[in-house]
């Protein structure tokens, strides 16, 4: 079992399901303010729309789309202690009496701004113990360049996004398949040579590089960038092969995962997401995952008996059905995975909840 320093997974990061009431509607019980926000409606065909602390409350992204940024000053209010505050009736985040899931991430409030790269960011929100960090920052087209993330150890998942402007892809490197290649998080597509997003160059502890491609680094254009490394106990992204049947492969993780997202990189699937939260069962320490949503489309989250895909365990989940987008025979996947070691640092149990 891993040893971690985060003695409680939920005051970095936490699931928050909630019902929209289409009024003024403050949701509480997240445990800290969250820095980045995703928000999905369960039960309808919605938008994935997501908000940081960086762009402000007003400012949203689709993760299913290549939309730039919008303003919606009448969905998300505030950025609260304990939560979020929600105003109006709007189908994304607050329809009335309709299931909402929410996955939120502490970082550093706004930040400020950083000169480790040869771009200077705008601002740069980071949590070095959680290793979590949002950047906002101008491209300039010259292949090679470097941004700084704050973290003090290399990310192993880089997640970026032409804000200002245009239709561009939601541009993804990830160490799973290396940073020579690239897969889009609005897609269904199999991952693809680099072709100029990261310039063929993984993440250092201080700084990720980028090459001249328009939607990681053109020139004038305003990015925003999601950053995580590996924390012990905590955090692991990877990748693995499916054996397409109900044995599936178990993925070691050293905690038990409650939140795990999913991509095919070898064919086209979706990006499936499934936490602890929403649909659990079965007779293990954690469960079956159950109602999988998928990042790259509106779709409603999946129900039924073929959707007990993730069975977690104490130190990792393992697959439990064949399916194409998470176990198929041969293929290969990578993953993200959050979750809670059941020790922590000086021998302590962590408390997960």
């Amino acid at each position: 079992m891993a040893y971690t320093t985060i003695n409680k997974s939920t005051a970095h990061f936490n699931t928050k399901l909630y019902t929209g009431n289409g009024s003024t509607n403050n949701i509480t019980g997240v445990g800290f303010q969250p820095d980045w926000l995703w928000i999905k409606s369960r039960g309808a065909t919605e938008n994935h729309v997501l908000y940081d602390a960086i762009r402000g409350v007003t400012k949203q992204l689709y993760s299913n789309t290549t939309g730039a940024e919008s303003t919606n000053a009448t969905a998300l209010t505030a950025f609260a202690s304990d939560g979020f505050n929600l105003a109006t009736t709007n189908a994304n985040t607050n329809a009335n009496s309709a299931n909402f899931v929410s996955w939120n991430w502490k970082a550093n409030g706004q930040g400020s701004s950083n000169t480790d790269g040869t771009i200077n960011s705008t601002y740069t929100s980071a949590n070095t113990t959680a290793g979590f960090s949002i950047v906002k920052w101008t491209g300039n087209g010259s292949a090679g360049a470097t941004v700084g993330h704050g973290l003090g150890s290399a990310p192993k998942v880089v997640i970026t996004k032409r804000i200002d402007g245009g239709t561009n892809n939601w541009v993804v490197g990830h160490s799973g398949i290396g940073f020579t290649e690239l897969i889009y998080l609005n897609s269904a597509n199999a991952k693809s040579t680099d072709s100029g997003a990261w310039n063929n160059t993984a993440p250092s502890p201080s700084v990720f590089t980028v090459g001249s491609n328009n939607e990681s680094n053109g020139n004038g254009y305003e990015f925003i960038s999601y950053c995580f490394a590996e924390k012990t106990g905590y955090s692991k992204f990877g990748n693995y092969i499916g054996n397409g049947n109900a044995n599936g492969p178990f993925i070691y993780t050293g905690f038990r995962p409650t939140w795990v997202m999913i991509k095919e990189t070898s064919g086209s699937g979706a990006w499936r997401i499934f936490d602890s939260k929403r649909g659990q069962g079965g007779d293990n320490i954690g469960g079956n995952y159950k109602n999988a949503l998928m990042a790259d489309v509106t779709s409603v989250e999946e129900s039924g008996a073929n959707n007990n895909i993730i069975d977690a365990l104490s130190n990792g989940f393992k697959l439990r059905y064949s399916y194409n987008d998470t176990n198929g025979d041969g293929g290969s996947y990578i993953y993200m995975a959050i979750g809670q070691s059941l020790v922590g640092s000086n021998d302590i149990p962590c408390t997960a909840r």
